[in-house]
């Protein structure tokens, strides 16, 4: 039954972005991490206490994701948004009037307060825009998941060297700060939050016929969590998503280090400025290319999947990922070509999260993609611990070249991997 097109339909994808702008400071953890590990000692924090906390929330955060997408066959999707921004608006409080230092409850409040509630947040949006936007999906999820990359950017640049806001209010005071600003602004948010009337489609647009029990790029059968389980494609996309997040996030934990090693010998004629501008070139690369591009590639990829399919979309990202990576310890000691190479690793590695939503919506249903993404999603959690272990492990034997050339590999594997998906087919629609 197709409607007129609502201005909600805009509205919603604002409330999304609002969300995953707050949800975000997630991946800002490193510029705490860095202030505490400069307290005075002996209050000072070593770099395994620092990480304890961001693998803690990130622990927390994707299992709770699994939950709150069970939670949204039963619970509106604007009761879990405001859910999420009350618990993480409480955690960053309670971490400040701590004292934002003690390891026991930072790792208390931010790792499981806060990371509980950003699992709660981070689905809603997806499974809301995906929704209604069943004709933009790459574009839209693209949109919303850029939001949360742009958080980790601003979030960590405000309490450093845009704001200065760690020098100004101490850690206990950006946390208080943060945390009031969370829970408003999501809350905010989550007030768009809501599904659009069963059968709703936007003017104009007709989904795709699909063979019955198949699944079409509009989702034509929905499949249950344990229907999705019993199929080859799930574990076909999961184990791609798994091997691209390690590969990525291994290379990218190496690359500040790798680079800035490698860039000493083409500054050496600088003399004693060697070490400066090395590590300048790198932080330039990693600290400002990188993450621009990490957000701007959640939009670009998901907009061309809109265009050529998601598959061959997923495939094209972790081919040419491969390719760079590999050929990555080939032009590391080259400025321009550092930065361009971060430029394109950050590109692709933030369409991962554009793309694997859309794909799992493509595959196993529009209808359950909020129960059902965060199940795939877990293949991130998996990456995200496996990837850094073996980033420091290679670091420390400095074996980079290896790490590169490991990841690359793993990286056309995964591709080839996801070119094998074909469309899902129901058990009870098998003959």
């Amino acid at each position: 039954m197709t409607q007129p097109q609502t201005p909600n339909r805009w509205s919603v994808v604002i409330g999304a972005i609002l969300i995953q702008f707050c949800l975000g400071s997630l991946y800002a953890w490193g510029i705490f991490a860095a202030h505490l590990k400069k307290l005075p000692a002996p209050a000072a924090w070593t770099n395994a206490q620092t990480q304890y906390v961001f693998s803690l929330e990130l622990a927390v955060f994707v299992i709770v994701m699994v939950y709150a997408g069970k939670l949204l066959t039963r619970v509106h999707p604007r009761v879990i948004a405001l859910a999420s921004g009350v618990l993480v608006g409480i955690g960053y409080v309670l971490a400040g009037l701590s004292g934002g230092k003690d390891l026991g409850l930072v790792m208390l409040c931010v790792g499981v307060i806060a990371g509980a509630g950003t699992g709660l947040g981070y689905v809603v949006p997806i499974a809301v825009c995906i929704r209604w936007f069943p004709d933009k999906k790459g574009l839209i999820t693209g949109l919303a998941v850029a939001g949360f990359g742009l958080g980790a950017i601003c979030w960590g640049k405000m309490a450093g060297t845009w704001g200065d806001l760690l020098k100004t209010y101490d850690i206990n005071g950006v946390f208080l700060l943060y945390g009031i600003v969370f829970a408003v602004v999501v809350c905010l948010g989550a007030l768009f939050m809501k599904f659009p009337a069963e059968g709703w489609l936007p003017e104009g647009y007709t989904p795709p016929v699909a063979a019955p029990g198949a699944v079409s790029a509009a989702g034509a059968a929905d499949f249950s969590i344990s229907e999705m389980l019993g199929t080859a494609q799930f574990y076909l996309i999961f184990v791609a998503f798994t091997i691209s997040s390690a590969a990525g996030l291994a290379c990218i934990g190496l690359i500040l280090i790798y680079a800035v090693q490698e860039l000493s010998t083409t500054f050496s004629a600088a003399g004693p400025d060697t070490a400066k501008l090395a590590k300048g070139a790198a932080e330039m690369a990693m600290l400002v290319v990188f993450p621009v591009c990490n957000s701007l590639g959640r939009i670009g990829w998901g907009t061309a999947s809109d265009k050529i399919g998601r598959k061959l979309s997923i495939f094209l990202n972790l081919a040419s990922q491969g390719a760079v990576i590999l050929v990555f310890p080939m032009i590391v000691a080259n400025p321009l070509l550092l930065a361009v190479a971060a430029g394109v690793i950050g590109f692709n590695f933030g369409g991962n999260f554009a793309l694997f939503p859309t794909m799992t919506a493509d595959t196993f249903g529009t209808k359950r993609v909020g129960q059902n993404y965060p199940v795939v999603f877990l293949a991130y959690g998996v990456g995200g611990v496996a990837g850094p272990l073996l980033a420091g492990y290679m670091g420390d034997l400095k074996q980079f070249p290896l790490a590169f050339t490991a990841g690359g590999i793993a990286l056309v594997v995964a591709a080839a991997l996801i070119f094998l998906v074909k469309p899902a087919t129901k058990p009870e629609a098998v003959a």
